[in-house]
């Protein structure tokens, strides 16, 4: 939790979008996972963080336009409450360290609302949120949607995409532990372990520092399906492994990163020729952006890489410009370069990526390698996101490529089918942008193959 002051400014500067109104932001409630008392470790509502910042479940928070006063509905404490949990912090105390004075208790929201006008909420992702909202608004909940405010929702992702210097200390903190869980993975790798066994080696980092994952963590060999959630797999020499994975403060900023490693502790002459050009991709990235220009356009620059990379070794031909153009690069780098982070690991995705990554200067196209892009937009200070090139040989889109003879003019399937089974690959790290150019987040992180093969040549 921040100063009660960094609260309040934010909660002015959303006021500042609106002349009258009420605006409701709830926080979420305990998810159960079996049954009521059996829940998901509890997340709360990034938009409710970010304004009011209580990390406890079961709030609404409102913003009185027309009057200047902010509030907080819940529940206090019960002595039943108390039985189980032990002494607890009042909750008008609790709002008064992120500055609000009108504590209500939540029965009393119904008849607060009743008679107001011009009602401000965004859609929700919790069914539970849609379902009391829907009652306290009495509309359809199969209509939500139809009611939400697209000024509020475009407000909202103004105010949160520009990162303050305090927020970015904090990602920068969730960075640095998602450091040492890639560093922690690399020391304990070992032929013979399960998957699911390096992901509980490093996900005690993530413990151990109070953090939760920011996300689902990717530990796997088999890294040409991009979101592989199997771990089941035993490592063996000659594999090589993905692991995409984060740490999530426990005021809820993230960090995110990818590596990939031999387990053998050297890379094969295959991984590591196709390694270094998704480390000349990233640095091509590090090297060009900076402020006013799209990410879009990074993302392209990219690619161009990967395409000049490949037409070296036989593997694609004919005009680099007539490829990207033709969206080729796609086979191989099928999804975007990175994404915006901060409360959320894909910050604000509950939006729409077309709201908060989207400006006026792009819209979402329908090519492979470009319709995943989840960040286009022009790049302003402040911002933080992440870089994250990729190679993959898909075996099921190869297959289903050279049979439609898709860029057949353009792809030598023969040599590309030689590296399936062998090529699924990314690197990501954490970047803001600054004044005159970028910056990446968190102390040093291994990237060349002779960093990471002396990282492996010392692990236990």
């Amino acid at each position: 939790m921040f100063q009660k002051n960094i609260y309040i400014e934010r909660r002015n500067a959303l006021r500042k979008f609106f002349k009258k109104g009420i605006i409701i932001i709830p926080g979420n409630s305990e998810s159960p996972m079996s049954y009521e008392d059996n829940c998901y470790p509890f997340v709360q509502d990034s938009t409710f963080l970010y304004f009011f910042g209580l990390n406890n479940p079961n709030f609404i928070g409102i913003l009185d336009i027309d009057n200047n006063i902010d509030y907080i509905f819940g529940k206090d404490y019960s002595i039943d409450d108390i039985i189980w949990m032990g002494p607890q912090e009042s909750i008008a105390n609790q709002a008064l360290k992120v500055g609000i004075e009108n504590f209500k208790d939540i029965d009393t929201l119904n008849s607060f609302l009743l008679n107001k006008n011009n009602i401000l909420f965004t859609e929700q992702y919790r069914a539970e949120n849609i379902l009391t909202l829907s009652k306290l608004l009495k509309i359809n909940p199969l209509e939500f949607n139809k009611f939400i405010s697209e000024d509020l929702k475009k407000a909202i992702i103004k105010l949160r995409n520009t990162k303050s210097s305090l927020e970015i200390e904090e990602i920068e903190k969730a960075v640095n532990v998602t450091r040492d869980m890639h560093l922690e993975a690399m020391k304990t790798i070992k032929p013979g372990m399960k998957e699911y066994e390096l992901t509980a080696a490093l996900e005690y980092i993530c413990t151990k520092n109070n953090c939760l994952p920011s996300f689902h963590t990717i530990c796997t060999v088999n890294g040409e399906t991009l979101h592989n959630h199997s771990q089941n797999n035993i490592l063996k020499d000659g594999d090589l492994l993905l692991l995409d994975c984060g740490a999530r403060l426990e005021n809820g900023y993230c960090g995110d990163m990818t590596t990939v490693f031999p387990v053998s502790g050297k890379f094969s002459p295959v991984q590591k020729q196709f390694y270094n050009i998704l480390i000349k991709m990233f640095n091509k990235a590090e090297e060009i952006i900076k402020p006013n220009i799209t990410y879009k356009s990074v993302h392209l620059e990219v690619c161009r890489v990967l395409l000049e990379e490949f037409k070296k070794i036989n593997l694609v031909k004919g005009s680099i410009e007539n490829m990207l153009e033709a969206g080729v690069y796609g086979l191989f780098l099928p999804h975007g370069l990175g994404h915006m982070l901060g409360l959320d690991v894909h910050d604000m995705e509950n939006f729409g990526e077309d709201y908060v990554g989207y400006d006026h200067t792009s819209s979402r196209s329908n090519l492979l390698g470009l319709k995943s892009l989840r960040l286009s937009r022009i790049l302003e200070p402040g911002f933080v996101f992440t870089v994250e090139p990729g190679i993959y040989f898909i075996p099921e889109l190869i297959k289903k490529y050279k049979s439609e003879n898709k860029f057949i003019e353009y792809v030598n399937y023969d040599e590309v089918e030689k590296y399936i089974g062998q090529v699924g690959m990314r690197y990501e790290g954490d970047f803001v942008i600054t004044e005159s150019g970028n910056r990446r987040l968190g102390k040093p992180m291994p990237k060349t193959v002779e960093e990471i093969e002396n990282i492996l040549e010392k692990r236990n």
